[in-house]
């Protein structure tokens, strides 16, 4: 259970909070984080976001009045000395902040981690949420709630259906409840219009992405049971396509549409090492399969990163790992 009370009250004894969310932001860490700013400025809080990575450009619409700041070493240098509080959400690993992790670490104040994924890094003072949430904007819900700190607005709502919409993959997703939907419904009452933020997220992609999602299905293999597909795209398809990193997010929902395949991979060469993307179905657990290269997340959806790592290294490896999963 957990003591929303005592987040409030750090919350209210607090002054100033720096927020800061995971490398390439999904709408349930940008959600989470705006929300969070919203609550805070209400209560005449000094507060500023600041991440590693860009919004991307199908999310900038979250941000609308421009408040999420790209760190810079120089410019943002005096940050981790102006916050009581530096508060983490949709993550539990220090190393998911990048270049900020160096800042997190030495932070003198107090840190806190909102989340819901597994295996949190024991590096905060207080951890709120926990793997039975859908997303962190659902925790951020019940959070408010509980304790009455704010007021649901349209602003607030927002933000936190886009997270919940996206993470619980349009209300598919197993850990889809009852009160997942009861959440929902008392958003939309605020006016939000789940058509709108549905198509700003998935409806209006660059032609480049869909140009690369195309190189990238051709390129979807079977491994020899018939039960694990992987795909991959090379760093030179995105610069041929004008896309970035963030334009390969869901790729790997593709391999999981496939008849008989419970295991999906995605390789993503970057210029300096790999990125993986692991899904699968019922209760095979990727996030130990991911764990195996130093990765993680949730037991049907995790991730990993090799640095210094040439991909056609590594998919042999990562496919026999899988194989001992199904």
């Amino acid at each position: 259970m957990n003591d929303f009370n005592l987040l409030k009250k750090i919350v209210e004894e607090n002054n100033s909070f720096l927020l800061s969310t995971h490398i390439n932001p999904d709408a349930d860490a940008l959600g989470s984080v705006l929300a969070m700013h919203n609550i805070l400025q209400k209560l005449r809080k000094k507060v500023r976001i600041v991440n590693h990575s860009s919004t991307p450009y199908n999310l900038e619409f979250l941000d609308k009045d421009g408040i999420i700041e790209k760190y810079d070493e120089r410019m943002h240098a005096d940050i981790f000395n102006e916050a009581n509080v530096f508060m983490l959400l949709d993550l539990n690993q220090a190393s998911r902040i990048g270049k900020m992790e160096k800042g997190f670490r030495d932070f003198k104040g107090m840190k806190v981690c909102i989340d819901h994924h597994q295996d949190n890094e024991n590096t905060f003072d207080y951890v709120f949420g926990g793997t039975e949430y859908t997303s962190t904007c659902e925790i951020l819900f019940d959070f408010i709630k509980e304790t009455k700190i704010a007021v649901i607005d349209y602003g607030i709502a927002y933000q936190l259906y886009a997270g919940i919409m996206t993470d619980t993959g349009s209300f598919r997703f197993e850990r889809t409840s009852p009160h997942t939907h009861k959440i929902a419904a008392e958003l939309l009452e605020t006016g939000v219009d789940p058509t709108d933020i549905y198509d700003k997220i998935y409806n209006q992609f660059k032609f480049g992405r869909i140009k690369l999602l195309g190189e990238a299905l051709s390129t979807i293999k079977l491994d020899s049971t018939g039960r694990i597909a992987y795909m991959i795209v090379k760093h030179d398809a995105l610069e041929k396509n004008k896309t970035n990193e963030a334009d390969v997010d869901g790729f790997v929902n593709y391999c999981l549409t496939i008849q008989e395949v419970l295991i999906g991979i995605f390789f993503y060469e970057l210029k300096d090492g790999i990125k993986i993307s692991f899904r699968s179905k019922g209760d095979i657990p990727v996030n130990k399969l991911a764990g195996e290269f130093n990765g993680g997340g949730h037991i049907n959806a995790s991730g990993a990163r090799l640095d210094n790592t040439a991909i056609d290294e590594v998919i042999d490896k990562v496919i026999t790992a899988a194989q001992r999963y199904i």
